[in-house]
């Protein structure tokens, strides 16, 4: 992946949204190299153009939100989890609602949707943020750290007071065929009394059992069960993966978090930004350039020869 990607072909992708419950349009279009993710927000006549980056990032209580022009658009990380993990850096997303659509709470469904839409190979180089010093955050409990590493990886440990999550470890080393075998389809969950609360105050208004795991007194209520015996730390990292996505350039470092949440994880993209000595730029070489043109991508081309760090 050292060259920009965008799609071959418009894709349109529709659902309701997790706490509007209001039906949502998102046609994804392909973009010319450096053009970034663009978000054009439509809501009657007026459309406002909001660029995913940390700089537009203006809530992270309940999910990830970016606005610009006072036009907003929510829960955009299960989206930019699937974008990332096929190396998407440009594209213009067409959306009808303040909201990304939920569909089944994981970033699965997109996965499939770009799938279709095809990556397209663009003629401009990647620029990787290569982090060279530590960096860490730590609030009571929650922490979050940064340190060097020759790939892109994140290790995430929870710990909740309830038999059904109580403590979860879960590392990833970031390849596209391991976030969509191993991440893509863990879903967000919630605890009954907190979604019961949450729809008394006028959020979570799409939550069901059909796009969220939800655990009462008694454990997981949904019929199907768990995707995956860790689902809930995996989801964590499925988040990260979104968040992180907003620094607008690919990492190479190693992520360590514990109990952290998109408040964290945006704090910590502003922290890599606004310390500038703590990372390098790298560009590969115009030769690797040259035989990457000739070649088709492939969807999992990355360097598996370097350590495991």
């Amino acid at each position: 992946m050292i060259l920009q990607r965008t799609i071959k072909k418009p894709a349109t992708i529709s659902g309701i949204g997790l706490h509007s419950a209001a039906r949502i349009n998102l046609r994804m279009r392909p973009a010319a190299a450096n053009t970034g993710i663009i978000f054009h927000r439509t809501d009657g006549e007026q459309t406002v153009d909001i660029k995913a980056c940390s700089e537009n990032v203006v809530d992270t209580r309940m999910a990830t939100v970016i606005g610009h022009q006072g036009m907003t658009v929510s829960t955009i990380e299960h989206f930019m989890a699937a974008l990332a993990a096929f190396g998407i850096d440009n594209l213009h997303v067409d959306i009808d609602g303040p909201e990304v659509p939920v569909l089944d709470g994981s970033s699965a469904p997109f996965i499939r949707e770009i799938q279709q839409a095809e990556v397209q190979t663009l003629s401009r180089s990647r620029k990787f943020i290569a982090i060279r010093k530590p960096l860490e955050i730590i609030e009571g409990e929650k922490r979050i750290s940064i340190i060097p590493s020759r790939f892109f990886r994140i290790s995430f440990d929870i710990a909740f007071d309830h038999p059904a999550i109580s403590v979860q470890h879960h590392s990833m080393k970031f390849s596209t065929e391991t976030f969509c075998k191993e991440i893509a389809s863990a879903r967000t969950f919630g605890f009954l009394h907190e979604v019961e609360q949450l729809k008394a105050n006028g959020l979570a208004r799409g939550g069901s059992l059909e796009n969220a795991v939800v655990i009462d007194n008694n454990g997981v209520m949904n019929p199907e069960g768990l995707r995956f015996q860790n689902e809930f730390v995996r989801h964590k990292i499925l988040d990260s993966f979104g968040d992180f996505s907003l620094l607008g350039s690919p990492l190479l470092g190693h992520i360590r978090a514990f109990k952290a949440g998109h408040d964290l994880n945006a704090k910590m993209v502003r922290m890599i930004e606004e310390n500038p000595s703590h990372w390098a730029h790298v560009e590969f070489s115009e030769q690797a350039l040259r035989e990457a043109q000739r070649t088709e991508a492939k969807a999992f081309a990355i360097d598996l020869a370097w350590d495991n760090a």
